[in-house]
């Protein structure tokens, strides 16, 4: 077993990483090594100088801001386990700084965009039926693709509307089920999975392949991407996430629940859903508002369109007129 590999068997037991940051860490890992060797030195006798040149490389390469980031973090790692092993005296890579990571919005569908995407699923076949209960549930739970392909049998119980979701640092959290999706697992469960399971290869993934066998995330992916160019759409499987926890803020959740849900280790992650919702708010204080009124908009034309945007940020629960209603009753101009 080399370095890297022993590195990333640390990984996984003492820090609990999941198993796509481990092959991520241990991926940088080894570059980094390879570079070390090429300078004829071993990791154990990186300097300052040599983590800081390395870094370099990896920007004058075209490495994005996010890429630099992690790849920091993994060399930050790589030298605990080092000093810990007792490979190493000191973690040079602890002075590297990292570089300023822009925040990225994310990007969510609106909801009859969910609704499209999901009807694009043929459910009258088992693997169309299999598309439309996974993602149905990714969105109903804001699942990751590869927590929703780690879903078992064991884990999932339709009847109490509730799944057991291991998520990054083998962390477990309880997600509620939402009707719709409850609904569309108990039909993949009793008509689409028994038509994709195969004698004498039992199998206790939730979802299955047409060969029987746990779906990959790359099927997932894939799956995606071709029900999205049905419905006219663009995203990730992802997408469905974001949209779940934007959708989520919009409606009135708060931001801990939804850092709950979500399976965040921290609140910070989670606070970027906050500025999708806070644009819309924006855009309906800039409506509502009296220096925000266009020439030739009257009052009750402003009110309505922002009762629209409004409504349509909660997903359908409520009509526009209703918004309308609440602005007059709290003192608005209808």
């Amino acid at each position: 077993m080399d370095l890297a590999e022993r590195f990333g068997d640390w990984l996984a037991a003492s820090q609990g990483l999941a198993p796509g940051t481990v092959a991520a860490y241990t991926a940088d890992a080894r570059a980094f090594i390879s570079f070390m060797e090429t300078a004829g030195k071993s990791p154990a006798e990186a300097a300052i100088g040599d983590v800081a040149a390395w870094a370099a490389v990896r920007q004058l390469g075209g490495a994005e801001a996010r890429t630099l980031a992690k790849a920091n973090s993994a060399l930050r790692s790589l030298f605990r386990f080092l000093v810990d092993e007792g490979l190493a005296g000191t973690n040079p890579a602890r002075l590297l700084e990292s570089p300023r990571v822009p925040m990225r919005i994310p990007r969510c569908l609106a909801p009859d965009e969910v609704d499209r995407l999901l009807a694009s699923c043929d459910s009258a076949d088992p693997v169309g039926l299999r598309d439309a209960a996974l993602f149905e549930l990714v969105y109903s739970c804001g699942l990751r693709a590869s927590e929703a392909v780690d879903l078992t049998l064991e884990r999932v119980s339709p009847a109490e509307g509730i799944v057991r979701v291991m998520g990054k640092g083998s962390r477990e959290r309880l997600v509620p089920v939402g009707d719709r999706a409850k609904a569309m697992l108990a039909r993949y469960l009793a008509e689409a999975r028994p038509s994709l399971a195969r004698a004498g290869r039992p199998c206790d993934a939730l979802f299955l392949g047409r060969l029987g066998r746990k779906l990959s995330r790359k099927t997932v992916w894939r799956a995606f991407k071709r029900l999205a160019a049905l419905a006219g759409l663009e995203g990730t499987v992802h997408t469905l996430r974001h949209s779940f926890a934007t959708h989520l803020l919009s409606g009135g959740a708060d931001l801990r629940s939804v850092q709950e849900l979500l399976g965040h280790a921290d609140i910070s992650t989670t606070q970027i859903y906050t500025h999708v919702s806070q644009d819309a708010l924006r855009r309906v204080h800039n409506t509502l508002h009296p220096r925000g009124f266009r020439p030739g908009d009257g009052a009750t034309g402003t009110v309505a369109s922002a009762a629209a945007v409004v409504a349509g940020q909660q997903g359908g629960a409520r009509t526009a007129a209703a918004v309308v209603a609440d602005v007059a009753a709290a003192g608005g101009r209808p």
